[in-house]
């Protein structure tokens, strides 16, 4: 016997999602083993979780879930009784020019998990598999509805085509083998300690270097943008509350043209850095990326009224934090962005 009331596996915990979702686990629920499973890839930072590495109740654990066999050694060590996975390939542009690692981690990676948790488990009730998606599974919007649960599969992307593959996995388990599981789609996160190749902090960290601001196409794009603190609550809410074999749709009710998201951004980066030249400037449009989705917006309607929960803040509330927070921590951005970061972000986005 561990001595604590539950373990609890956290896949991907060194990531963006991931770390918050671990420090809310951690400080949360001291009678709670957190086990938190990470590569430690480009997008990993144990920088992330400075605040915990010390706690009693958490141990971090390097390895691939894409190496079935040490999945099952780690199974056979804890008795856990539950998964968060959040362990991803993540970034759009990343799967276009390498889709195979995306069905490497996203698909195999979540059936070695599966695989484990089915023969650990067997028959125990009270174990849980909760897998955390994306709303880029259900394909693009036009200018007006919404997604929801019920809303069809329609992906777009290699990265949302291995995303959905792995949602279908996760169902067809609970169907065949009767395990318990939940899935979340959410829609784009946004906070402290992204890994800046994603919009907001690729947009921070180049005003700062005073480097270009990429927009795609003509900036028309919309998306659905959710704190990420307000994330990690939504998963702790859904662990503990959501129904087994439910679906929950999360987003921010925040939709935002990509183009007006940055204008607004220079603005707040123009005050907080007192620049005498707005950092508009500094805009490019670029050729838009291939196969790009026009629109995603989340229903979140379902988790509001059955389990209760909201997003808590508003955006340009959010958006100011995590400016603030990126220009307290240029340490962090620095590391990320040099040595083996830094070649990959210069390949991919710097000048």
């Amino acid at each position: 016997m561990s001595g604590f009331e539950r373990q609890i596996l956290i896949t991907g915990g060194a990531g963006f999602i991931g770390s918050h979702v671990v420090k809310l686990f951690v400080n949360q629920y001291p009678t709670y083993k957190i086990i938190n499973l990470d590569l430690l890839t480009y997008a990993g930072n144990l920088e992330n979780l400075k605040s915990i590495e010390n706690a009693s109740n958490y141990e971090f654990v390097k390895g691939d879930i894409v190496d079935g066999d040490f999945i099952q050694s780690l199974f056979q060590k804890f008795d856990f009784d539950g998964v968060i996975h959040l362990a991803a390939e993540s970034h759009v542009d990343r799967s276009i020019t390498d889709p195979l690692a995306f069905l490497q981690t996203n698909i195999l990676g979540t059936v070695n998990l599966l695989n484990a948790a089915k023969e650990s488990w067997k028959s125990e009730s009270g174990k849980l598999f909760y897998h955390i998606s994306t709303d880029e599974v259900y394909g693009s919007l036009q200018k007006t509805g919404f997604f929801t649960e019920q809303t069809a599969y329609d992906p777009q992307s290699p990265y949302s085509a291995s995303k959905a593959s792995s949602d279908h996995f996760v169902r067809a388990y609970g169907n065949t083998y009767g395990l318990n599981y939940i899935i979340s789609n959410c829609s784009n996160n946004y906070g402290p300690y992204q890994f800046p190749e994603k919009l907001i902090p690729l947009m921070i960290n180049n005003v700062i270097g005073g480097k270009r601001l990429p927009v795609y196409g003509k900036g028309e794009n919309i998306r659905d943008w959710l704190y990420v603190e307000d994330h990690a609550r939504a998963i702790d809410t859904i662990y503990h509350r959501g129904h087994s074999g439910e679906t929950y749709n999360i987003g921010g009710f925040n939709e935002w043209k990509n183009i007006d998201l940055v204008h607004m951004l220079c603005e707040i980066m123009d005050k907080k850095l007192q620049l005498k030249d707005t950092s508009k400037n500094l805009i490019e449009f670029v050729k838009d990326r291939a196969g790009h989705d026009l629109r995603y917006a989340i229903d979140a309607t379902k988790l509001e009224k059955e389990l209760g929960w909201r997003p808590s803040l508003q955006f340009e509330e959010g958006l100011e934090k995590t400016v603030d927070w990126y220009l307290e921590n240029t340490q962090w951005l620095d590391h990320v962005t040099s040595g083996v970061y830094q070649t990959y972000y210069q390949e991919h986005y710097a000048v």
